[in-house]
């Protein structure tokens, strides 16, 4: 499910940017997956470090959480919504992975997504993009367990 506020044109179009993301996770393809990043990208990912700086950085993060993985990666992208106006945008949602590590484990991990957008050269460019977990506040950990 999507949900699109203000200009639904540029959700639509943001809508196919991160199917394409989507697609490309999936397909574990490192430069499609940061494709629609601008080169100044700020992210804070769910691991360390505190923030990536740039889309090769991205890249580089991709390529590992990539490698990390034997066989196919299932990833959902659910309740979508997207806030667009003309050149700025955000949406949220919460995504899903569905993999085995190669040593074995079984991830099965939602968390949390927060992404900016800037359109420059009449194209949509992720600048942040915030993923998280909560945790436990008892133990400290990450709550991985969740589910929607």
């Amino acid at each position: 499910m999507m949900a699109l506020t203000c200009n639904a044109i540029e959700g639509r179009e943001i809508r196919t940017l991160m199917d394409a993301r989507a697609k490309a996770v999936r397909a574990r393809d490192v430069d499609a997956s940061v494709a629609g990043y601008a080169p100044d990208l700020l992210l804070f990912d769910v691991v360390n470090p505190l923030q990536y700086l740039g889309r090769d950085n991205a890249r580089k993060r991709a390529a590992e959480w990539f490698a990390s993985f034997e066989g196919p990666v299932g990833y959902e992208v659910r309740d979508l919504t997207i806030d667009a106006g003309e050149d700025t945008a955000f949406s949220h949602s919460l995504n899903r992975v569905i993999a085995t590590t190669r040593d074995g484990m079984k991830l099965d991990m939602w968390w949390r997504s927060t992404v900016c957008y800037r359109k420059f050269d009449g194209k949509w460019h992720v600048t942040h993009e915030h993923n998280s977990v909560p945790f436990d506040v008892t133990s400290g950990k990450a709550a991985l367990d969740l589910k929607p």
